[in-house]
């Protein structure tokens, strides 16, 4: 594994990424015979590695990136065999193109199942939205049919009005699985955090208010599981603005949201293990650095039966992407 490189759309970064491959590449007497990469086509490590590929003459193998998060968890375990993947996080650029983020796969090495996926929520203004969690309550508010209530709740924002429309006439409003996105459509409609500073900010002042007040039992009817294996929790949603129009504590709204999110993914990935008769569940992508989350779903499942797996020596986000990339390529040669 390199350093820590940040983030490559700034040139700054792009520069190191480059002389930290060719340092790499002089350090390793021998030479690769794979070179790997996300999906997104607009990543620069999409297109150094295709570049790369060409150059070198060596085959080139992209990756999806939530099998990269679960084939991380693999490669720290050394397993082999057959998992259940739970893959939360920001977003990552899936199969069909639109932004994933919340997944539930089958893997078995270098190859993968979508099972199910969080029912999505728009992406009002694509990827601003991840920087404006008021955004992702406007977009919440419409996914329950209260469009209207857009403009009054969020009148101080100067691009209220726009989000609206593009809401309404379903324009530059992408879909998205994201459970980071769904921890920031909360965290907008608790008013907890509107704008975000710095990344995460709002799923992690939620996770301190939940710790700050302590358990809850999980909202009844909470969430949903359709019949495409979607898990839907526009019920938590509505009863997070209902807490806030009647004043309830927002520690008590931000620990009911954690409580019916742990219930509801138990519930999930139980339907999933029946249908793939697998037992053993990988946890990756940044959500599970959320103590909140990660403790209370290993509690709950620990507790049904399942041989869980979570990221050790490197962290469960976007950093240990390399690494399932390379695993995924290294079980690729053994089909």
């Amino acid at each position: 594994m390199s350093p820590l490189i940040g983030d490559l759309g700034a040139a700054e970064a792009r520069v190191l990424f480059d002389s930290t491959v060719q340092r790499m590449l002089r350090a390793y007497p021998e030479s690769p015979d794979v070179v790997t990469h996300d999906l997104h086509p607009d990543f620069y490590s999409t297109q150094f590695a295709q570049a790369f590929s060409e150059q070198q003459q060596i085959p080139i193998l992209p990756v999806q990136h939530h099998h990269a998060h679960i084939a991380a968890i693999c490669a720290e375990h050394g397993i082999t065999q057959p998992v259940l993947g739970l893959a939360l996080d920001g977003v990552g650029f899936g199969t069909d193109g639109q932004p994933w983020g919340g997944e539930l796969l089958w893997v078995d090495g270098a190859e993968f199942e979508r099972f199910g996926h969080l029912s999505t929520l728009a992406l009002p203004g694509g990827d601003r939205a991840a920087l404006e969690p008021w955004r992702m309550a406007a977009a919440a508010l419409a996914r329950l049919n209260r469009h209207d209530e857009i403009m009054p709740r969020y009148a101080g924002q100067p691009a209220t009005a726009t989000v609206a429309s593009i809401l309404m006439k379903n324009f530059n409003c992408p879909q998205t699985s994201s459970m980071g996105r769904l921890f920031d459509a909360a965290a907008g409609l608790l008013g907890v955090n509107l704008i975000q500073t710095q990344e995460a900010q709002a799923a992690i002042q939620l996770q301190q208010l939940a710790e700050r007040h302590g358990s809850v039992p999980p909202l009844t009817g909470g969430y949903r599981i359709t019949a495409e294996n979607a898990l839907d929790f526009s019920p938590t949603l509505s009863a997070l603005i209902d807490c806030r129009d009647s004043n309830r504590d927002t520690a008590f709204a931000a620990a009911l949201f954690h409580a019916t999110l742990i219930a509801g993914l138990a519930e999930w990935v139980k339907t999933a293990a029946q249908h793939f008769q697998i037992s053993t569940l990988a946890l990756g992508g940044g959500c599970f650095h959320n103590t909140v989350l990660r403790q209370g779903l290993v509690r709950q499942l620990a507790a049904d039966g399942f041989k869980l797996l979570g990221a050790r020596q490197l962290p469960p986000d976007d950093r240990a992407i390399s690494l399932g990339q390379a695993w995924v390529a290294l079980q690729s040669k053994r089909l």
